[in-house]
């Protein structure tokens, strides 16, 4: 039996881990920036790498903050951690479950790509499938009637009003993108999908400095095939969603993002998923209005989870 390490970051909190479920966790964050392409040699463009988290995506760095709220506070003693998400969030809660030793029930569309279903199966979540025709917004509506009709069984951790999700930005990528840039950051540029990430590493940046432009990106079309991102004009408004905090919103064709993760791939080596191609085409938008400057984005996950997806392919 491994010896358990007191989970202190809070006070109050009663909470123990065992070393290798603090080394897991450990290891989520601290994402490398990397150098894009860029139109113009006088604007840099730069990637936060988040495939490399140990989950394989940003969301790592969300169901995180709000797991260990939801063990400092008593929420997930003896239940189940329930939550809808498009697969990168739910592969993160099922990976963070299975080290920390909690159960994971989770609501996601029925038409959600193979390899996600194969790796959450892996770490033994439990899976309820929607209708894939209402997408994510379906899932949402489904875990909450869970919650709402089983209370004693479900924690539901509602990543689209959690604030753990939000503060997961502002207290780790924001300040890692102004470390890393070495503070030369003018402009962030965000997919709008929960819009914690947008949310809290905007929030902390213009904190950092208040000059620095906020730019979300979201999918052109209602019906679209970027995964993980939202149109909100269409789709259910998450709670934790700031319309103050973005300067500008930059709509994405399904096509176009597919296109530019697909460039990224077999011009730079970086094989990326299509709402990473979305956050690169915002920045190459961005870069063509500049005449200087340091764009940062965020490149969610790898293109490696859409393989089985045929035209979603990068």
């Amino acid at each position: 039996m491994e010896p358990a390490l007191n989970l202190m970051e809070k006070p109050g909190s009663h909470v123990a881990l065992s070393r290798s479920a603090r080394a897991l966790v450990e290891t989520i964050g601290r994402t490398p920036l990397l150098h894009l392409p860029s139109p113009d040699p006088r604007v840099e463009i730069l990637g936060k790498a988040e495939w490399l988290n140990p989950g394989g995506s940003v969301k790592d760095r969300t169901a995180w903050s709000i797991v260990r709220d939801g063990l400092w506070t008593g929420g997930l003693a003896d239940r189940s951690l329930l939550d809808a998400s498009s697969g990168n969030t739910a592969i993160a809660y099922a990976m963070i479950g299975a080290a920390v030793g909690f159960e994971v029930t989770l609501c996601l569309p029925e038409n959600a790509s193979r390899e996600r279903l194969r790796t959450l199966d892996a770490f033994g979540a439990r899976l309820v499938l929607t209708d894939p025709l209402e997408g994510t917004d379906g899932s949402i509506l489904e875990a909450r009637r869970l919650a709402k009709t089983s209370p004693d069984r479900y924690w539901y951790a509602d990543q689209y009003s959690n604030p753990g999700n939000w503060r997961a930005h502002y207290e780790g990528t924001a300040l890692e993108i102004w470390q890393q840039s070495g503070g030369r950051v003018t402009h962030f540029v965000a997919g709008l999908g929960t819009t914690g990430t947008l949310i809290g590493t905007g929030r902390r940046l213009r904190e950092l400095e208040n000059r620095v432009r906020i730019i979300a990106v979201e999918p052109l079309e209602a019906l679209h095939g970027i995964e993980g991102l939202k149109n909100l004009d269409s789709a259910l408004r998450p709670a934790i969603y700031d319309p103050t905090v973005a300067d500008e919103r930059i709509r994405i064709s399904t096509e176009e993002a597919r296109s530019w993760a697909r460039r990224l791939a077999r011009e730079s080596g970086l094989f990326v998923g299509t709402s990473s191609g979305a956050a690169y085409a915002g920045c190459i938008r961005a870069a063509e209005r500049l005449e200087a400057g340091t764009i940062v984005t965020i490149l969610p996950d790898g293109g490696d989870r859409y393989l089985s997806e045929g035209a979603s392919r990068p």
